[in-house]
């Protein structure tokens, strides 16, 4: 139930995200936003990668827009910098509706939320970025206004109160979250379309690479960028923010012009190696074979080793060294697996040839 002395309340900008600001981190930096709309595709044609995800919202988007009737609710879930927030502009482009962007974090009382939903017109999007992190009042005020397109408001106090409900233009949520697990059943049972974002290819992340140097005029040959897209740990943000940065190398020590062996000294001085990881990850890796005889150990010690933040080695480091089969997660911890071993020109302890 909402208050109405709660209800003016200004559009809340969006979290800038959580975790590490290294170059690998695949979270966005406060000062990425500018450049990361730049080279934002604008329709599904123009989105590389996440063939079926593309096909299914071109099928849902059309059948909405022949019914004339707003898109139902979605969910898009996977790790940062995949392109979550990408596709929900996407959506809003195709259907050619407004998109208000938020966050769960941003939402504090339950009148922000009041605030924006009520002014929202029939077909407009909200997008809700790390929407898990929605505090409990709001999201039970978000079931009406999602299933019945309604708001539920207290009129006075005390034993005179009565509650009023207030009626909304049908509008469509989009939810993005890395934490599916922590979204309540009762939320996410309200998405009509739900979908999980893989890590790309690497065939995909150089044709996004391209298509980025095309935006940016920067010339590069094909070596680079094969170069890059190995190392960009499957992220297109990630891809995006190591051209950025190798871009800057080459117009610093060259012509401006991005060849292989430019590409690999600018990478080396970024720390970044041939599978794309940094030294934190090394350090990670190398501190479970070190100190805990390659594990299984638990978070909080490797946390405690390493001087990383839990949410850091959690939500930056391990999904890839996870996905490239270099950790493994057991009931009793982490383990680092022979292929990591090789990777760091490590002797393979017996008891993990077994």
């Amino acid at each position: 139930m909402i208050e109405r002395e709660e209800m003016n309340v200004p559009n809340i900008p969006p979290s800038t995200g959580s975790g590490s600001n290294t170059i690998l981190s695949p979270s966005s930096g406060d000062n990425e936003e500018t450049f990361e709309v730049g080279l934002r595709p604008q329709t599904l044609n123009e989105f590389i990668g996440q063939n079926d995800i593309k096909q299914n919202l071109s099928i849902f988007i059309e059948a909405a827009k022949k019914r004339q009737e707003p898109i139902e609710h979605v969910l898009l879930y996977g790790n940062p910098g995949l392109g979550k927030t990408t596709l929900a502009h996407i959506i809003a482009n195709e259907i050619g509706s407004q998109i208000r962007i938020t966050s769960g974090p941003a939402l504090e009382r339950v009148g922000d939320l009041a605030a924006i939903i009520s002014n929202l017109g029939r077909g407009d999007i909200l997008f809700i970025d790390e929407i898990h992190r929605l505090n409990k009042t709001i999201e039970e005020i978000m079931y009406p206004a999602m299933e019945d397109y309604a708001l539920d408001i207290i009129v006075g106090k005390g034993p005179t109160a009565r509650t009023l409900r207030l009626s909304l233009e049908k509008f469509t949520i989009i939810g993005a979250t890395t934490r599916l697990s922590l979204l309540s059943s009762p939320l996410r049972d309200r998405f009509g379309v739900t979908h999980h974002l893989n890590f790309y290819t690497d065939e995909d992340i150089a044709s996004i690479l391209k298509r980025s140097a095309k935006i940016l005029k920067v010339q590069i040959d094909e070596n680079a960028i094969l170069l890059l897209s190995q190392r960009s740990r499957r992220t297109p943000r990630i891809a995006n923010r190591l051209l950025r940065r190798v871009r800057d190398f080459a117009e610093v020590k060259a012509d401006g012009c991005i060849t292989s062996g430019l590409c690999e000294q600018a990478l080396e001085l970024l720390s970044v190696d041939e599978l794309g990881l940094d030294q934190t990850d090394r350090r990670i890796l190398e501190t479970i074979i070190e100190k805990f005889s390659g594990g299984p150990v638990g978070l909080n010690t490797i946390a405690a080793a390493t001087q990383e933040e839990i949410e850091t080695i959690e939500e930056v480091h391990e999904p890839f060294l996870l996905q490239i089969g270099f950790l493994e997660r057991t009931p009793r911890g982490r383990t680092v697996t022979p292929r990591a071993y090789q990777h760091l020109k490590r002797d393979i302890p017996t008891t993990r040839l077994l």
